[in-house]
């Protein structure tokens, strides 16, 4: 799900960015507002989590890899506005020095991944879990609203990748990016999702929650005194565990570089050309593309990249919560 750059127009993503500024802004004043300045470095934890299930890529119908993102997990573990921040953050790092997700396209990742998914899911979550007043009913809430949140992101990503040919060509009439309209772009994002990705969502979701709620409760929303030491150890277990990831084959639907597009099948025909958006746009070379660390087998390569990830997310955030002021609250 994390759009390349060229895939979307310019255009498409100034108002993709221009779209999430006052939802980072309101963010940031509710994080202020709602979370103490103990608990920031919490912030950093989750994007720990949700960077490092974005590595564990599985296979999905049509030949094609994705993978679950953790936005509900975080919405229900720290709040969705928190949550909003701490996926912007772990997208961010993964554009900069992974080159997942685009620069230009950052603000639309964002907008489908840190907004929508986050938000929708715990829309989801809180609607059930407060019409039926039961642990049960509370981790049917987790399994939907996450099932959920994943899907209704995923159909927000077909939409701008289906407008594109739509909006932008060049003189000829050939797409300028995305070269798949609505009828190709919604079935090949959202089958694979509905069928596998959010289930993967799901089960990362409800499993991570039930551990967290047995060994630190106080790191659930409103939760009471927290205890980091068994989350970093599951974050560690997570860590070693992310070579999984390369077991799936394939590129994610969305994702193929230039050098792969023109050979992209879809309805039995072979595309047969670069878009010239995309042949001719922005390039951005990221330190450690695709998790890989030059001279090193691709394993330790995408072990090392979590590592330096995680450690990036959690220094950072508490960097952050002590420039803030002591109080109450951040």
């Amino acid at each position: 799900m994390h759009i390349p750059d060229n895939y979307l127009s310019p255009a498409t993503c100034a108002v993709m960015t221009t779209a999430m500024v006052p939802v980072w802004v309101k963010s940031v004043r509710k994080m202020k507002e709602e979370i103490p300045k103990v608990k920031i470095p919490l912030l950093g934890i989750g994007a720990a989590f949700s960077f490092l299930l974005m590595m564990f890529n599985v296979p999905l119908p049509g030949g094609t890899t994705g993978h679950a993102v953790g936005g509900t997990l975080l919405a229900i573990l720290l709040g969705p506005y928190a949550a909003c921040i701490s996926v912007t953050v772990a997208l961010l790092i993964q554009a900069l020095l992974f080159g997942d997700g685009g620069i230009l396209a950052f603000g639309a990742n964002c907008f489908n991944m840190a907004f929508v998914l986050p938000f929708f899911g715990y829309f989801i979550y809180k609607f059930i879990k407060d019409r039926v007043r039961t642990e049960k009913g509370e981790y049917v809430g987790i399994a939907i609203g996450s099932y959920m949140g994943i899907n209704v992101a995923a159909f927000i990503a077909a939409i701008e990748f289906g407008l594109q040919p739509l909006l932008f060509k060049d003189a000829t009439g050939q797409p300028l990016y995305c070269p798949y309209s609505l009828s190709v772009s919604i079935p090949a994002m959202t089958i694979p999702h509905l069928l596998v990705a959010g289930v993967i969502e799901m089960i990362f979701t409800v499993a991570i929650v039930a551990y967290i709620k047995k060994v630190s409760p106080g790191t659930i929303y409103d939760g009471a005194k927290q205890k980091t030491n068994a989350i970093y150890g599951l974050i560690a277990l997570l860590i070693c565990f992310t070579p999984l990831g390369l077991l799936a084959t394939g590129t994610a639907w969305g994702e193929w570089g230039t050098d792969e597009i023109k050979e992209v099948a879809s309805g039995g025909n072979v595309l047969g050309y670069i878009p010239k958006g995309m042949k001719d746009g922005f390039n951005f070379e990221a330190i450690m593309p695709d998790y890989a660390i030059s001279g090193l087998p691709e394993v330790a390569g995408y072990i090392l990249s979590a590592l330096a990830g995680v450690a990036i997310l959690i220094i950072l955030f508490k960097v952050i919560s002590s420039f803030m002021k002591s109080g109450s609250k951040a």
